[in-house]
């Protein structure tokens, strides 16, 4: 059984019970999508320089907006339930360097990180998704 008690400053027989709980619920999500968004990188500027920081924002906000559209886009698995924390330890922290070769930019991700197949598996979905349309 469940027991929740609600404390608000509205007028008596304001709202019915489902209202509030709904209310509730809405405002808890905004407060995780808040926390998701101080783990990403949003409010932690790494430099001085304003266009730095401009850059450090829209990632942090692209970050954001991926993790709010569907966090299991990139990722299955254990992941697909992950908190921002861990994904960006387990993928983002990863051994790599950028190279080139045949005209591209390849990533070399190291063979001895454990999530090595979690990343390119992650890079193979983006990049099968469909281009927007500009």
């Amino acid at each position: 059984m469940r027991h929740q008690v609600f404390l608000i400053d509205a007028p008596p027989g304001e709202g019915s019970l489902q209202h509030l709980e709904v209310r509730h619920c809405a405002h808890a999500r905004v407060e995780d999508r808040i926390r998701c968004g101080k783990t990403t990188g949003f409010g932690r500027f790494p430099c001085r320089h304003f266009h730095i920081n401009t850059a450090w924002l829209d990632l942090a906000l692209t970050a954001v907006d991926l993790l709010a559209l569907d966090p299991t886009l990139p990722v299955e698995g254990e992941l697909a339930t992950a908190q921002p924390k861990k994904l960006c330890y387990r993928l983002l922290h990863a051994a790599t360097r950028i190279t080139r070769g045949g005209r591209r930019l390849l990533l070399r991700i190291a063979s001895t990180w454990p999530w090595r197949h979690e990343l390119t598996t992650a890079f193979t979905r983006l990049a099968a998704l469909p281009r927007p349309a500009t």
